[in-house]
């Protein structure tokens, strides 16, 4: 009896604490709620509703000069699967993203060479690797076309006191595209340089001294600890890279031309066009804003399979360590 006396007590003492937690507790999320209400606004008034006006706009027709759009249902998706200019678009856009992903070895071997120890002049390295990344993207497209003119660009200059005929680098259907590639990953070099020099310098010493000491070598050292002990860093600028190269956009309109028939005059354009100028094209030069809705919608969910894919991969080859 005495004991189920003071059990009664204490539960009932128990009971004002608990009350006064889950106030505190209700208090603290209310103040998480507000604290992160100004970018949730932000993120639904500038990404979620864009996204599902977007679709909407996809199952509608305009005509060349505006009006009130048309419900037409499927009709823009039934195009796009019959368009030859979409497939080709998609099949330019896939060899750039492919193509561009070498972009990431290769900022993974600068990134070593400039964490070496004992390197002197790392911090103006560094400056000139990520210059192109504070660059707008048209300025950069702009130097690189006047680099790849034909005529008097300075590359096919430096070819010709070699000997070596130079090509029209981004007028020739054989080379636009790999033109293209280049630059974009000259561009993105700068920045996947410095993800890959923080991660580095996170790795901690002792392994490469324990290497010395067993005799391997700065390249045996490289690929058996720095290259797997960075795979998660791999992933995730993968992903950031292969998100950003399929809407690639600039480039294709400073380099090919502009908008237009100065840029669809340029005979390597069919080589070179992606779904997001293809997007452009339709929605702001027709002005057939469904049927360019319906292409953006097509790149979302090409952009959401891709990025699951890798997500669902990535289980297989990243170490976190």
């Amino acid at each position: 009896m005495i004991d189920t006396v003071v059990e009664t007590a204490r539960v009932a003492e128990r009971k004002p604490a608990a009350r006064r937690r889950r106030r505190i507790n209700r208090g603290e999320a209310l103040w998480g709620y507000a604290m992160i209400a100004p970018t949730g606004l932000g993120l639904l008034v500038f990404y979620l509703w864009p996204v599902l006006q977007t679709g909407y706009l996809s199952f509608t027709h305009s005509g060349p000069f505006g009006g009130a759009a048309q419900w037409t249902g499927l009709a823009n998706y039934r195009e796009l699967l019959h368009d030859p200019e979409v497939l080709r678009a998609l099949r330019n856009t896939v060899a750039y993203t492919i193509l561009g992903l070498l972009g990431v070895p290769v900022a993974m071997l600068f990134a070593a060479l400039l964490s070496r120890p004992g390197l002197r002049g790392v911090a103006v390295y560094r400056t000139l690797f990520f210059l192109p990344v504070v660059t707008t993207p048209v300025a950069v497209a702009m130097i690189w076309r006047w680099l790849y003119n034909g005529d008097f660009g300075i590359i096919n200059y430096l070819l010709s006191r070699a000997g070596i005929p130079g090509p029209h680098w981004i007028a020739d259907p054989r080379t636009a595209l790999y033109a293209m590639v280049v630059v974009g990953i000259w561009m993105g070099l700068g920045y996947h340089l410095v993800i890959f020099v923080a991660g580095i310098q996170a790795i901690p010493r002792h392994y490469y001294e324990a290497a010395e000491i067993d005799g391997a070598g700065p390249v045996q050292q490289f690929f058996r600890i720095t290259v797997p002990l960075l795979s998660p860093t791999v992933f995730f600028l993968s992903v950031i890279s292969v998100i950003g190269s399929l809407q690639l956009f600039d480039l294709v309109y400073v380099l090919m031309g502009g908008s237009g028939q100065s840029s669809r005059a340029n005979p390597a354009f069919p080589n070179t066009e992606t779904i997001v100028y293809l997007f452009y094209a339709k929605a702001f030069q027709t002005n057939d804003k469904g049927y360019g809705a319906a292409i953006a919608m097509l790149l979302l969910v090409i952009i959401v399979v891709l990025t699951a894919v890798q997500f669902r991969l990535q289980r297989r080859w990243v170490t976190y360590a």
